[in-house]
């Protein structure tokens, strides 16, 4: 059931990296860096055609860059702005409520705005093979396959296997220095952290609930004051 699936798309970030081609106020997810569109539109192109709307995360003076970029690619999408970074937990949050309002089954597919996937087709079985996992009430991360010892990216150790693709988690490694970085890539275990996710909206919320409540009400409560303004 792959129409349940709501593209949730993080458009956030300064660009400081790419400095002086990208910007603050125009960071690289927004620039033409492979070919003619977009890191965010393209990333728009590779959503699955049987998706449902997607929910684009972005600050609030990125909104109208997101708007024009997004229009010609998908139908009426929702932008949710933050004021103020306040990271990935509950920009998800908000998302998650913003989902649940129309499905009470969607399933968030969480997405960089800035990733280059070349094999569109390989990334649409793998987006398959993952929801039937978040179906389950999973949740899921997307692991890389290292080709080197990388210390820029965070990694993954693969867990109990669960199915014909998927694994456990057995715990998350932040940045790790290139000796630790040699060793993971040598043990077969390891995976990067691609950062994209996927699980049920509900689901999320039930974790977030539970490990952080205040989080969970400051949520909630941001997107009441919403509705209620629109009212």
């Amino acid at each position: 059931m792959i129409n349940n699936i709501v593209p949730t798309i993080m458009c956030g970030g300064s660009g400081t990296r790419m400095w002086p081609l990208s910007r603050k106020t125009y960071p690289k997810q927004f620039i033409s860096l492979v070919n003619e569109t977009s890191l965010l539109q393209d990333t728009l192109l590779r959503l699955p055609k049987e998706c449902n709307q997607s929910i684009l995360i972005c600050n609030e003076e990125h909104r109208f860059l997101v708007a024009e970029q997004a229009r010609s690619y998908v139908t009426n999408p929702a932008i949710i702005l933050e004021p103020e970074g306040r990271n990935t937990a509950p920009a998800l949050a908000l998302a998650a409520i913003q989902a649940l309002e129309n499905n009470k089954d969607a399933v968030l597919l969480v997405l960089a705005s800035d990733h280059v996937i070349k094999d569109t087709e390989q990334f649409h079985k793998v987006v398959e093979q993952a929801n039937q996992l978040a179906n389950e009430g999973k949740l899921v991360t997307f692991g890389i396959v290292p080709t080197h010892p990388e210390t820029g990216f965070g990694y993954i150790k693969q867990g109990q296997q669960l199915d014909e693709f998927g694994y456990g988690v057995d715990k998350f490694i932040e940045k790790p220095n290139i000796h630790l970085a040699e060793e993971f890539v040598a043990a077969g275990v390891y995976l990067w952290n691609s950062g994209m996710f996927m699980f049920k909206a509900s689901r999320y919320l039930e974790e977030l609930k539970k490990y952080k409540p205040q989080i969970f009400a400051q949520c909630n409560e941001a997107m009441a004051d919403i509705n209620l303004d629109m009212d």
